[in-house]
Formats: C-alpha cells, sequence, structure tokens
C-alpha cells in the first residue's frame, strides 16, 4: 500500500457562530500528530478530512482527488475513535468484517484477512468474543484491526488512547509504528500528549482556538519559541 498526500486547502468551517479556519498539508505516506488545547478544533479537522463534517468553504484533496463534498463512505480514509466505535451485541470477527464488507455480506478470503489483522495486533483467538468482554486496549487493538483490513491509504486516529494507563498507551503507539511501517498509510494521530507526538511523528501540527497555528519536523517542534501559544499549552 502506498499512502496518499492529505491537501486541507484554507478549509472554512462554521458551527453555532464559530469560525474555525484549517490550511495544512499531511504528506504521503508519513504520521503526523495534532496537539493543541481542549477544544482548540483537533477532532473537527479529522472529522472534516473524513467527510463527518461538511467545510463552509475550502477544499480537501487526497492524492489527486477532490473530496471535499464527498461523503465518508466515498473517501480512501480509514478513522479509529477515542471510543473505538464497536456494536456491542456483535463478535470482534463481525465488527472487523464490518470493516471490509459495511452491508455484513460474507466473501472468500475475508476470515483468512481478520485472522490475519488480529495476529497482527496480539488478538489471536478472540474472534468469537464480544466487545464487553474485553479490556479497554482490547477494544481499540480491535478497533485497529478494523482499520488495517480496510487498507485505505489514510488512517485517521482521534484520541484513541486517551482513556488507557502510561504502559497500555506505549504499547499501543508501538503497534501503530509497527502497522504504519507494514502498510505506509499516511497516518495523522491527535493527542493530549506532547510527548507522545514527539515519539511517533515525523511532523507535529500544532492547533488552537480553532486554527491551524504552525507545524513543523517533530524533533524540534516542541522547542520552538516562534508559535503563538505553544509555551503556554506546554506549560512553560
Amino acid at each position: 500500500m502506498i499512502g496518499k498526500s492529505v491537501i486541507v486547502d484554507k478549509l472554512v468551517f462554521v458551527r453555532s457562530g464559530s469560525t474555525m479556519e484549517f490550511d495544512v498539508t499531511f504528506d504521503s505516506g508519513t504520521i503526523t500528530a495534532i496537539i493543541g488545547p481542549s477544544g482548540a478544533g483537533k477532532s473537527t479537522l479529522l472529522n472534516l478530512v473524513a467527510g463527518f463534517e461538511m467545510p463552509t468553504a475550502g477544499a480537501i484533496r487526497i492524492g489527486d482527488q477532490d473530496v471535499t463534498r464527498l461523503g465518508p463512505a466515498e473517501r480512501p480514509v480509514s478513522m479509529v475513535f477515542q471510543d473505538n466505535n464497536l456494536f456491542s451485541h456483535l463478535t470482534v470477527e463481525t465488527n472487523i468484517r464490518l470493516g471490509i464488507r459495511p452491508r455484513m455480506a460474507r466473501q472468500q478470503g475475508d476470515h483468512e484477512k481478520i485472522m490475519q489483522a488480529l495476529q497482527r495486533v496480539g488478538l489471536a483467538g478472540f474472534e468469537k468474543r464480544l466487545p464487553g468482554e474485553l479490556s479497554g486496549g482490547e477494544r481499540q487493538r480491535v478497533a485497529i484491526a478494523r482499520a488495517w483490513v480496510r487498507r485505505k491509504p489514510v488512517l485517521l486516529l482521534d484520541e484513541p488512547f486517551a482513556a488507557l494507563g502510561p504502559k497500555l498507551r506505549r504499547d499501543m503507539l508501538d503497534l501503530i509504528r509497527t502497522l504504519h511501517a507494514e502498510t505506509g498509510m499516511t497516518t495523522v494521530l491527535v493527542t493530549h500528549q506532547p510527548d507522545e507526538a514527539a515519539a511517533i511523528a515525523e511532523k507535529i501540527v500544532f492547533i488552537d482556538a480553532g486554527k491551524t497555528i504552525a507545524d513543523g519536523p517533530a524533533d524540534k517542534f516542541l522547542s520552538r519559541t516562534d508559535v503563538p501559544g505553544l509555551a503556554d499549552y506546554l506549560g512553560r
């Protein structure tokens, strides 16, 4: 798989009298982390890229395709949410199959793909369990397996590990890093943990008050003094 670039071009989003403005590029095949205060617009930006929200103005291009007015199912994007978005009455296997066949129609080869995905996320043998029988970290692994079997060129992760402890967070970051190396998906991660962003990402984007303020290489970004609001956000 080859990831595709995501270009958010002068995007404007208006809701309840509040205006947000985003202008940023997520380079093909890279991992980008988005940081910023609560309510700054990080999740809104991901929802706009995924198609769950529609902009007032501007454009979104994925690769060479303008997807600005396409619905979520029409975009080459997979998304993992903070609450994992699993169906509680369906088995792990069926939840993952929905990533391949939204109408749940079975096709030859699906079972093998699902078993492989579970193996990759460390949940081999869990296919018949229900989400309620899993820990929080295991449910997030199922959500990641579902995104993995979709094999879309863009993966969006909206604070997927927020409810997990430090050890599980590190394990999940290692998993994302490994799957990214295997698939080459363009990966965008929203996180409230600056150290997490610096550890996994090649680029960091800082969002504040509904605007993309700055972006740059992850290894130097958190030490920058030229980014308005970054020092306050980091508590410096």
